[in-house]
């Protein structure tokens, strides 16, 4: 009986060893595993790409902000997961989804109450924040253009702009063969010229014009894999021309 309850007293602390020694190297592998799962993660938040966009046309009552996070610059669209959001001046947007686009945020504000100031901020899972301040301003054109013009050199005179800014022109008319007009011209003080030359690229009759003024910039507060944000807004014109 001594004997045997020395082999008792020798085999029972060698298992509760075995147990702890086995409970140390559970906890250190699940405390590596955490770790590995944490750097994951946050490798993922460095590889998103920030695609901000405002997209808005004179006559509209609203203008779209729409919002995609991508794997990369050229990834497909993913949506937020866990407790990441963005939000707009501090209303949290939804996330939806089409088959074309993927996944998607994007909200509708009225045109005429959204010039000024505006903020996007996205916050990831570790409640790191990512914001992104911008400013928008409609495109005006503060002159009149009649229904039918002669051809000479045409005037548009423009607001919402910087002192020298840019504007895309785009003008059809109604010949299959036409290339028409498809240029960025420099505007200074707001004033954009349409010369006698540039009209001679059109045919008589009816012309169909779009100014954009368009703004593309890289975010300012971005992941490794950055972002931009672009500001997209359209005028159109229509009127018949003559000689």
């Amino acid at each position: 009986m001594y004997l045997g309850g020395l082999k008792i007293l020798q085999i029972y602390p060698m298992k509760r060893l075995y147990i702890l020694l086995s409970i140390i190297f559970i906890f250190l592998l699940s405390s590596c595993a955490s770790k590995d799962e944490k750097a994951v993660q946050n490798s993922a938040v460095e590889n998103i790409y920030f695609d901000y966009q405002v997209l808005a046309e004179e006559g509209d009552d609203n203008l779209t902000v729409l919002i995609r996070f991508r794997e990369g610059e050229e990834g497909e669209a993913i949506s937020l997961s866990g407790i990441s959001s963005v939000s707009l001046d501090g209303e949290i947007l939804t996330a939806d989804s089409s088959k074309r686009t993927g996944a998607f945020y994007e909200t509708h504000k009225p045109i005429a109450n959204f010039a000024g100031n505006h903020t996007i901020l996205f916050k990831d899972d570790e409640g790191n924040e990512y914001k992104e301040d911008f400013l928008f301003q409609p495109l005006v054109l503060t002159n009149y253009i009649p229904d039918t013009i002669k051809r000479s050199d045409l005037l548009f005179e423009l607001e919402g702009l910087e002192p020298e800014d840019y504007v895309r022109v785009l003008a059809t008319d109604t010949l299959f063969t036409s290339k028409g007009i498809n240029r960025l011209d420099t505007v200074n003080n707001g004033k954009l010229i349409l010369s006698l030359d540039d009209l001679g690229m059109l045919v008589n009759g009816p012309i169909q014009l779009e100014l954009i003024r368009e703004y593309e910039n890289k975010v300012k507060n971005g992941t490794e894999a950055g972002g931009k944000i672009a500001i997209n807004y359209r005028l159109r014109r229509e009127f018949f021309l003559k000689d």
